[in-house]
């Protein structure tokens, strides 16, 4: 049975810092995608980041462009996602998901298996 479990979620003042965690079990997730989306209350869930099995390859929404950094440990079947000079608006229940295809990376419907989310409050 696949789990993913986020955490690292909390409330922090604008200009602040969290680091998200999310450990997935069940099976070997290291040719897997595995990215970052966030849905604020009545939103739609957007995709805030995401990075290949290769390690190598990460992509970004443009709205945490050079202040989220996403990682990967395959040896834990990790992800993490840095945040930093946090702002307002990204306050957002933050979910953790994982894809057997990168192809559609930025997609919510393009990943197979998602976490229950971290809550994420900045407060200015």
């Amino acid at each position: 049975q696949v789990q993913l479990v986020e955490s690292g979620g909390g409330l922090v003042q604008a200009g602040g810092s969290l680091r998200l965690s999310c450990a997935a079990s069940g099976r070997t997730f290291s040719t897997y995608t595995m990215g970052w989306f966030r849905q604020a209350p009545g939103k739609e869930r957007l995709f805030v980041a995401a990075i290949n099995w290769n390690v190598i390859t990460a992509y970004y929404s443009d709205s945490v462009k050079g202040r989220f950094s996403i990682s990967r440990d395959n040896t834990k079947n990790t992800v993490y996602l840095q945040m930093n000079s946090l702002k307002p608006e990204d306050t957002a229940l933050y979910y953790c998901a994982v894809a057997r295809s990168a192809q559609y990376y930025d997609r919510a419907s393009g990943y197979d298996y998602w976490g229950q989310g971290t809550q994420v409050t900045v407060s200015s």
